[in-house]
């Protein structure tokens, strides 16, 4: 399967055209709720911000149920929880609905955490065929070492392949414990979009998108829906040495 690529001048502009796709989204489903999983990072930073002061009038925050592809096992107030720096640039200024923001519970252990958010996600999601939960709109980024959400090279042979819903990581060089979801349950997604900009990710977008030797060691290379739509937004940094 060929992504599509949707690819902005620079870092605002994508954020903009990320948050103009969630709009059509929530229009193209017409009613009922939207199931969409978030990302760490400094792009879905700039989105974060741009839907706190453009768009809150702009969508129904009531439909939207918020996810989190990955998480640190740190308590929600770190400086590095992804749930505490989406509240802060957010949903501290938008109308969401708390009840439907479906946090990682750091305060159990790494492993009891992704058990119970794998069951969290069981209970609220629609499931396919394989029994794995489907997000509409699964937001994902890339890392300079080619990972995602928190598969990492180190650790993409056993996580990328998992049976189980979320599982813990460990990130490579600080040892840090994390929650993040398998890749079977990436790869159920109805819709993977991968924020990537910058010209510290131009190398490694273009090994990935124009499938160079040995791209496969990157856990990014494996992030492809079963059945589903896969949309990288870029800017033209991130894109400069993409073939098609």
């Amino acid at each position: 399967m060929m992504p599509t690529l949707n690819v902005s001048v620079n870092g605002p502009a994508v954020a903009r055209a990320f948050a103009e796709h969630i709009v059509k989204k929530l229009a193209e489903k017409k009613e009922g709720p939207l199931f969409w999983a978030l990302s760490g990072g400094s792009t879905p930073k700039l989105l974060f911000k741009l839907l706190a002061e453009e768009y809150r009038e702009k969508i129904d925050w009531s439909r939207l149920h918020f996810f989190w592809g990955d998480e640190r096992c740190v308590p929600h107030d770190d400086p590095e929880s992804n749930f505490g720096e989406v509240k802060s640039l957010l949903f501290d200024h938008v109308p969401v609905v708390w009840d439907q923001v479906h946090a990682v519970d750091t305060t159990k252990s790494p492993e009891e955490a992704a058990r119970a958010y794998g069951e969290l996600m069981m209970k609220l999601l629609p499931s396919n065929s394989d029994g794995l939960p489907i997000l509409d709109i699964n937001m994902l980024g890339m890392g300079g070492d080619g990972h995602t959400a928190s598969i990492f090279p180190a650790n993409m042979d056993d996580l990328l392949t998992d049976s189980r819903i979320c599982a813990v990581a460990t990130h490579p060089d600080s040892g840090q414990k994390r929650v993040t979801m398998t890749g079977p349950v990436l790869n159920a997604s109805d819709e993977v979009a991968f924020l990537v900009t910058g010209n510290g990710k131009t190398e490694r977008t273009a090994q990935v998108l124009n499938k160079e030797h040995g791209a496969e060691k990157f856990p990014v290379m494996h992030i492809r829906p079963t059945s589903g739509k896969l949309i990288w937004f870029l800017d033209e940094a991130a894109a400069a040495e993409v073939g098609y």
